[in-house]
């Protein structure tokens, strides 16, 4: 019987409580990227929100920029600042209850610390001066002015707190693992096809060696933001006090917050310092997306052995399997993260002449951004706790290589006919006709070489030559990475 509008009537999942998740981060993801939370969801943003706004009332009394505002105590500015600390979820609720009135996100932040102004004689002593100070909340503030230096506290402490710590400890485990297996030789494969040997480790050091420079980068971007009114003018603050040097009081605030300051914008900031970091992490996932492929590959080869998990299923039907599954969720959110990144650092440049709205509701979804990264990451490094490497297999497939030998004979040959040693012409052509096509053993290889009339120590070296020492510099390189 087909489903059609006569089905029976299901329970409204909607209506469920607790609430259940839209989206895996905050569902079966959750406990991964949970550290996010606290940085780059919608209660974070209005706590940034609200430590801007203090901090601003702070900056104006402590330098004395709007005549007649009385300097703060110590425990007055303490008390301030308590609002940012312990907003949880009472503030929470008390702040969106604000917002279905004011049906404005920053106007709603403007009242709740009003509201804890209004209350300081009760709740911090009957002579407090904070009343006095209530106008300068959001003084000759626009929300753009709370939302871009917000969004910078909150991407800075999201990747410097959470997403960094987790980037670094993933790529040195890739360094240590390309440190433990760095003399290990393995058969190389270029196109698909058995090339000059390697060595796992120095194959895993390439991919440590990406990823690091690109953290390198990241480390060192830069989180700007401005404070400069409606169309970045100054207007409302030259207007109402005309005689302060507003632009190093705009200057300073920033700094003082820990970020760049940048002095010529519209109304907004113009986000291109958000286009750079989320350009260099999106790169770094397409890194580690990388190496989780060769990964998969390896094991698919049977280069690495999954380690089986006790109790785990790797198949429905399929008892003997144990499957990449770590890798290739890894890949899936590595690309859906950068998909999320290069749609915020192409959109988020553009704002149409002074100001649009289309950043307000882009920049919402950063943290679904880093979320997805953070939780490919953790995928990845506990597939790599996972796995063993099988070198009997990898010599076993050096031994059906020896093919592989000839691009080593024919650069002898062709240093020898350098050192003017007769007989030595056309050397990729005679180990072309040798070898392309054809497998050759051990055997196959010394008779050649002894056929060739090389110098001797030069025959001897090549004779002494195998698949699996034929790796050249390939175990030290890994030292790169110290």
């Amino acid at each position: 019987m087909p489903l059609d509008d006569a089905s029976p009537a299901r329970v409204p999942l909607a209506d469920v409580t607790p609430a259940i998740a839209l989206g895996p981060l905050d569902g079966r993801y959750r406990p991964t990227v949970a550290p996010l939370v606290d940085h780059l969801s919608e209660a974070a943003l209005n706590r940034a929100r609200i430590e801007v706004e203090v901090e601003w009332v702070i900056h104006l009394t402590s330098h004395a920029v709007v005549p007649g505002a009385p300097e703060l105590a110590p425990d007055e500015e303490q008390y301030l600042r308590d609002v940012v600390a312990t907003f949880g979820a009472d503030e929470i609720a008390e702040l969106a209850e604000i917002e279905r009135t004011t049906v404005h996100d920053v106007k709603a932040v403007e009242y709740f610390i009003k509201r804890r102004i209004a209350a300081a004689p009760d709740a911090l002593r009957a002579d407090t001066v904070l009343p006095q100070v209530n106008e300068l909340v959001h003084f000759a503030l626009t929300s753009e002015d709370v939302n871009n230096l917000s969004y910078a506290l909150m991407v800075r402490g999201a990747v410097r707190e959470v997403w960094f710590p987790a980037a670094v400890a993933l790529t040195d485990e890739v360094a240590a693992l390309a440190a433990q297996h760095a003399s290990v030789p393995m058969l190389a494969l270029t196109h698909g096809q058995p090339a000059t040997p390697t060595t796992l480790g120095k194959e895993l050091a390439v991919l440590a060696h990406r990823l690091r420079r690109q953290l390198r980068r990241i480390e060192g971007d830069e989180y700007l933001g401005k404070l400069n009114g409606a169309t970045g003018t100054y207007g409302a603050h030259l207007a109402a006090v005309p005689d302060a040097d507003w632009q190093m009081v705009s200057r300073t605030f920033v700094e003082h917050l820990g970020l760049t300051w940048n002095p010529l914008t519209t109304q907004i900031e113009s986000h291109d310092w958000q286009a750079e970091l989320y350009a260099d992490v999106a790169r770094f996932n397409r890194v580690l997306h990388n190496l989780a492929t060769d990964v998969w590959t390896y094991i698919s080869r049977g280069v690495f052995t999954q380690i089986p998990v006790a109790g785990a299923t790797g198949s429905s039907t399929m008892p003997h399997k144990v499957n990449p599954i770590r890798f290739e969720n890894a890949e899936a959110n590595l690309e859906i993260s950068s998909a999320l990144l290069d749609t915020l650092a192409s959109t988020l440049v553009t704002s149409r002449l002074q100001r649009d709205l289309t950043d307000s509701t882009t920049q919402r979804n950063i943290g679904p951004a880093f979320g997805h990264s953070l939780l490919a990451m953790d995928n990845v490094r506990r597939g790599l706790r996972g796995l063993a490497v099988d070198e009997a297999m990898l010599a076993r497939e050096l031994d059906g290589n020896w093919e592989v030998l000839g691009e080593a004979v024919q650069s002898a040959m062709r240093a020898a006919a350098v050192a003017g040693v007769p007989g030595m012409e056309n050397p990729y052509e005679r180990l072309k006709e040798l070898t392309r096509g054809h497998r050759l053993t051990a055997q196959d290889m010394r008779v050649f070489v002894d056929s060739l009339g090389l110098p001797a120590d030069v025959t001897e070296r090549l004779r002494n030559l195998s698949p699996g020492s034929y790796t050249g510099l390939a175990a030290s390189l890994v030292a790169h990475l110290e």
